[in-house]
């Protein structure tokens, strides 16, 4: 056996990362910068800092204010969250385990905001004049981000990695 750390570790690895880091930095926004206390702050023509709570899934749809339909939503989330791991734990390729794990991550820590906080706490507005498309305002934050960077894992891997390479990634 090769020193490489097998595709579960690394999956396994990558969630709690995400998770971690995730959550850390929602604690900091929240209670030690205080972001709610302050006005909008802008870090780009494009990008500002705001916060904002997700009652339901991205932009805000399915919003779930009461505990029935947050329930839905949680249960729904953990589905998702027990297939993708299922998957994590049977694939052969690192890439996939990593790009999996992200995505895990990423969404354990909307997860626990939502039932920690009853909502998912956003920070960073990217938003344009100009119409175009659905990233023209949008909030999110460092889950969103690790949710996102997995799904671009996957996708260059699925696209553009040969089918024979996928298993040594």
């Amino acid at each position: 056996m090769s020193g490489r750390l097998s595709p579960r570790v690394l999956g396994l690895a990558a969630a709690l990362a995400a998770l971690a880091f995730d959550q850390a930095h929602k604690f900091w926004m929240l209670n030690i910068f205080d972001v709610a206390a302050r006005p909008p702050m802008s870090l780009a023509p494009f990008l500002d800092i705001v916060l904002s709570w997700n009652y339901g899934v991205s932009y805000s749809l399915f919003p779930a204010h009461e505990t029935l339909t947050r329930l839905a939503l949680l249960t729904m989330q953990g589905a998702i969250i027990a297939g993708l791991a299922i998957w994590m734990v049977r694939t052969q390729s690192r890439a996939t385990a990593v790009a999996l794990g992200l995505i895990i991550g990423g969404a354990l820590g909307n997860a626990a905001d939502r039932i920690t906080r009853g909502a998912v706490a956003d920070f960073f507005y990217l938003h344009t004049s100009l119409p175009v498309g659905p990233l023209a305002n949008y909030v999110f934050n460092l889950a969103d981000v690790f949710i996102t960077a997995g799904v671009a894992l996957l996708v260059i891997e699925g696209f553009f990695l040969p089918q024979e390479r996928r298993a040594e990634t």
